[in-house]
């Protein structure tokens, strides 16, 4: 496409824009009629914090960091097309799924945001788990619900709402209390006949809860909506809450909010059944869409949906990506006092590289990437751990593939359970950051799932990316189911490099994998001895 071309689609709003609340950026993607034409991005750094025990973002940092990469994104697209938005096609707002947002009578946060990454719920979740027959995940906001309830907080009498942050958000720029139906799967467990909240499992809950809750569950819950429904508009405040600058015009239709695990579904085509997908930041989980219910319930696998509402076994670990940044900042830093500073890609380049060279069950070594609890693991709080015996070989080639093994461990103790399962699985799509440096991490993540890993040109672009190609859908929904629409209109002519498993890698990454699932004593004993 002209430039010309792309500063009338800018101009008349023939665009689709994507914003994402990731667990380190906040990430802003604009695309065009084709929504492979990525017109430009904008992005944000933020972090999470620890306090009073929890972890948490301020909602104060959710609207500056949002401003701040849409304004990144703005600023880029006047630079390359001379031109500033002032309105959209459609809009869609995605985050991190899960944690619990609890509102008064008057939209007012009762307690600080409580993130995914908490692990403090677990007598909840086992108590409803029992109770709803289905697994329920320490992150999931029913679980934070009820363990407010358990432990008699004085909010809870106050409560009227509770929704993820992706709702928040939508709600605010909306006024709408939607929620995209994945992200809502992620809340309260979903029945994919009416691709609603499970009403059975609802009435079990309010039995359960009855008299400890101000309301019925349904009336606390954001209302479920899936792809290609509309989920409301930019109003005038959601319009200066966006863009201060005052140029962004309200009306803009929104789609319904989703989470990243929605996001990164279709970011990678993984919505039809024996597909699925694997997101590795700040944490990591895997997506595999089903052909049928599982037979059992299994405390490692969560059951979600799609965007579209279609049934997924979710395979989420706390913790991902976050400990291989550490050992490259420190490299990085290595190389910055030696007098060679490096950009951090390069870094990540050469390290990645040296990976390659490095033995298949990387030398004996072992590296545990928990900075948080990981519940798969059976851990309520992360210790970080680098463990080698006197005859491993301690090579820096070694050093990173335990490091990039360490990163698929847990996410393939989880995956064992669905293979036992008898789940199908034609290929793996991958996305997120780590992936950028091709044929590294990619080709030692087939090794761990045993299948082959698909990795696209939009594989660095991950959920925000995602959820503008959601936004775009809004205008197809009627007419394409979404699995059609992204092989269609999306996928169609998609560079895609598909990566098989590596014999040699396969069995070194089984013997690590049965080291790491041994050494979790390890790290659970470090738990305990180290506060």
């Amino acid at each position: 496409m002209t430039n010309s071309a792309t500063r009338d689609d800018i101009v008349a709003g023939r665009t689709s824009l994507g914003i994402e609340f990731g667990s380190t950026r906040i990430k802003a993607c604009l695309v065009g009629p084709d929504p492979t034409d990525v017109i430009a991005t904008g992005s944000h750094a933020w972090e999470n914090r620890f306090e009073d025990r929890r972890w948490t973002y301020a909602l104060d940092d959710v609207w500056s960091g949002v401003q701040a990469a849409y304004a990144d994104l703005v600023a880029n697209v006047r630079a390359a097309h001379g031109v500033t938005p002032e309105t959209f096609g459609a809009i869609g707002v995605s985050a991190m799924m899960h944690g619990y947002l609890a509102f008064d009578a008057s939209d007012e946060l009762l307690v600080p945001f409580r993130t995914w990454r908490n692990t403090s719920t677990g007598p909840a979740a086992a108590e409803l788990s029992a109770l709803l027959g289905i697994n329920i995940p320490l992150r999931w906001s029913i679980a934070h619900l009820h363990q407010a309830v358990l432990d008699d907080e004085p909010h809870v009498a106050d409560i009227r709402f509770v929704t993820t942050l992706a709702g928040y958000v939508h709600g605010r720029l909306t006024g709408e209390k939607v929620l995209g139906v994945g992200d809502a799967s992620g809340m309260f467990p979903i029945d994919p006949a009416t691709r609603d909240y499970d009403q059975r499992r609802v009435d079990l809950f309010d039995a359960h809860a009855a008299g400890r809750l101000p309301a019925g569950l349904r009336s606390l819950l954001p209302a479920v909506r899936v792809a290609g429904q509309a989920a409301g508009s930019l109003t005038p405040a959601g319009a200066a809450l966006l863009d201060p600058s005052g140029a962004l015009r309200p009306g803009v239709p929104f789609c319904p909010p989703e989470g990243d695990a929605g996001t990164g579904m279709v970011a990678t085509a993984a919505v039809a059944p024996r597909t699925g997908n694997v997101s590795a930041g700040t944490s990591i989980f895997a997506m595999v869409v089903l052909e049928r219910p599982l037979q059992s319930m299994h405390h490692e696998i969560d059951v979600v949906t799609t965007p579209a509402g279609d049934l997924v076994a979710m395979v989420h670990c706390n913790n991902g990506a976050s400990e291989l940044a550490a050992w490259a900042g420190m490299f990085e830093r290595f190389a910055a006092a030696a007098g060679f500073p490096l950009e951090p890609d390069a870094v990540y380049e050469a390290l990645f590289r040296e990976a390659l060279a490095g033995e298949a069950d990387a030398g004996g070594l072992l590296a545990y990437n928990h900075l948080a609890g990981e519940p798969i693991a059976g851990t309520d709080e992360g210790r970080p751990l680098f463990v080698r015996t006197p005859d491993s070989r301690f090579t820096l080639g070694n050093a990173i593939r335990a490091q990039l093994y360490g990163v698929f461990g847990t996410l393939a103790l989880g995956m064992r359970v669905l293979d036992a399962e008898g789940v199908a699985l034609d290929r793996m799509f991958a996305h997120g950051g780590m992936f950028r440096t091709a044929g590294v991490a990619q080709r030692f993540l087939a090794a761990a799932l045993a299948a082959p890993v698909a990795v696209g040109e939009t594989a660095s672009e991950g959920g925000a990316w995602g959820i503008a190609v959601l936004a775009a859908y809004l205008d197809h929904g009627a007419d394409l189911d979404l699995d059609t629409y992204l092989q269609q209109r999306v996928f169609a002519t998609a560079s895609i490099d598909v990566a098989e498993p590596d014999d040699a890698d396969a069995a070194g990454f089984a013997a690590y994998l049965d080291r790491y699932d041994a050494g979790l004593a390890i790290e659970r004993a470090a738990v305990a001895a180290l506060s």
